[in-house]
Parts: structure tokens; C-alpha cells; sequence
């Protein structure tokens, strides 16, 4: 007669399905992926370090200090006057330079920059990077010339007038284009007309009169004069100019205010 089933055997010695191999299985991955406490301490202490070291490396060690400046770009400008004003902090971490407040210091000093570009040059190097105005007219009082750029900016004063730079006459006391337009705005006019000349007549330029609004004259070398008129369509008045010198170069008068009917005379 078969022995039936023992009480071990009904009391629950039975296991579910599977439940050995999951319990064994999860174990395995936990063991698999789980990192030793020492070694992430080992890593975090690392780190530390690394990012301290960089720290004292940049603000505290000698190694990334201001050591020289160095300017470029200077025309009338020296590098000492552009050095003095611009007054980097020597032997500062080069981390610190404050590029804003140099830059700041250059534009209110020395109105004659018109953009400067301050550079980090690693280990121990600073740049500056200057652009000088280029003055398109001279304004003569006293024996000196106040040089205005192409925004129409008095920028500086000189004793000499630098060559190729006409002067501007502004002849404009009595005229009724002061009723609408000030001196200022005739000045505008002048250095609008001025940069639209071809190069070749922009350097033969000695004067720019401005008597009116609508009324500018250029005196050029060799007594020749040109009537330009407003400052309205200037690049076609400038073709045209071109094109009527080249065809009456004996002339000693041009008239470019309608540019669709010039004319030249004298000689």
C-alpha cells in the first residue's frame, strides 16, 4: 500500500514556481552593479581635489597672472597713452581682468577709439585690440582743427590738419535753412556728401562749404570748384561727376545738383 504524503509535506514545504531562481537572480544583479562605498568616496574626494587644484591654480598660484599688455592697431595713438588709460591691474589673476570696465575706461578717456577688443592672452598676457576714428572733415577755429568722424562725431583736436582731410566752411549764419535745420544737422549733410564722393575727387577735396540745406560746394585743387546741390542722391551725382570730369577735364566748374542735366564750364 502507497505511503501517502508526509506532514512536512502538507505543512507548506512546498515553494512557489520560480521564486528560488528570482530570489537568486536579483541577488546576482544587485551584487553585479552595487559599487563599494570606499571606492565612491575615493571618487568624490577626487574630484574635489581636482576642482580645488583648478580653483587655486586660476586665483591663488602665480602661474595665470598679468605679466605684459600688448596694443595693436594704434594710428595716432601711442600704445603708452592707450596703456595708461586703460590701467589693467598688473599681477591680478588673469581670471579677474575686468574686460567691461577697461573697455569703459578706453571710450571715456580717448574719445578718438572707436572700438577696442581687450583679450585674454594665456599664461600672463593681456590684449588690446584698438580701431581709431578716421576723421572725413576738419573743423579749423583758432589755429587748430577739430577732426569729425563718419557718425559726424567731434572726436579730437589737432594742431596740424592730417593730409587728404578737407576742411568743412559752414557759411550757413544768414540762410533760411537754419530756420529747419541747425548747424549741427548742416554738419551731418557735409559728412554725408563727403562719404559718397569717389576716392579720387574725396582726396582732390579741400573744402566743403555748406551754405544751405540744399546748397553744398566742394573747392577742390587747381581752383576747381563743384556744385553739388543737397545731399540727396549722392551716389548717382557721384557716377555722374566722374563721368563729366573724365569728358571736360579742363573744366574748371561742375554741376551735379540735377544730376540728370549736369554741366561743366571755365577753365
Amino acid at each position: 500500500m502507497a505511503a501517502g504524503p508526509t506532514t512536512a509535506e502538507k505543512s507548506g514545504a512546498r515553494k512557489p514556481k520560480g521564486s528560488s531562481e528570482r530570489s537568486s537572480g536579483t541577488g546576482t544583479r544587485n551584487h553585479r552593479f552595487r559599487v563599494p562605498a570606499p571606492r565612491l568616496l575615493l571618487v568624490a574626494l577626487g574630484l574635489v581635489a581636482l576642482v580645488a587644484g583648478g580653483v587655486w591654480a586660476l586665483y591663488g598660484s602665480t602661474w595665470f597672472r598679468v605679466e605684459r599688455v600688448k596694443t595693436s592697431g594704434t594710428r595716432v595713438l601711442t600704445p603708452a597713452e592707450v596703456e595708461a588709460v586703460a590701467a589693467v591691474p598688473m599681477g591680478a589673476p588673469l581670471v579677474t581682468v575686468d574686460a567691461d570696465a577697461i573697455e569703459a575706461r578706453l571710450r571715456r578717456g580717448l574719445p578718438r577709439i572707436e572700438s577696442i577688443d581687450v583679450v585674454r592672452s594665456w599664461p600672463h598676457g593681456i590684449g588690446l585690440k584698438v580701431t581709431e576714428r578716421k576723421p572725413v572733415l576738419l573743423v579749423e577755429k583758432g589755429g587748430k582743427f577739430t577732426e569729425v568722424d563718419s557718425t559726424g562725431l567731434r572726436f579730437a583736436t589737432v594742431d596740424t590738419a592730417p593730409r587728404g582731410v578737407p576742411l568743412l566752411a559752414l557759411d550757413s549764419a544768414s540762410s533760411p535753412s537754419l530756420r529747419r535745420f541747425d548747424a549741427d544737422r548742416l554738419l551731418q549733410e557735409a559728412v554725408r556728401v563727403r562719404g559718397e564722393l569717389p576716392a579720387e575727387i574725396a582726396w582732390d577735396t579741400r573744402v566743403v562749404r555748406v551754405t544751405s540745406y540744399d546748397s553744398v560746394t566742394l573747392e577742390l585743387t587747381r581752383g576747381r570748384t563743384v556744385f553739388w546741390g543737397s545731399g540727396e542722391h549722392g551716389p548717382v551725382k557721384a557716377r555722374v561727376l566722374t563721368a563729366l570730369m573724365k569728358a571736360t577735364p579742363k573744366a574748371g566748374h561742375f554741376d551735379v545738383s540735377a544730376p540728370t542735366a549736369p554741366a561743366s564750364s571755365g577753365s
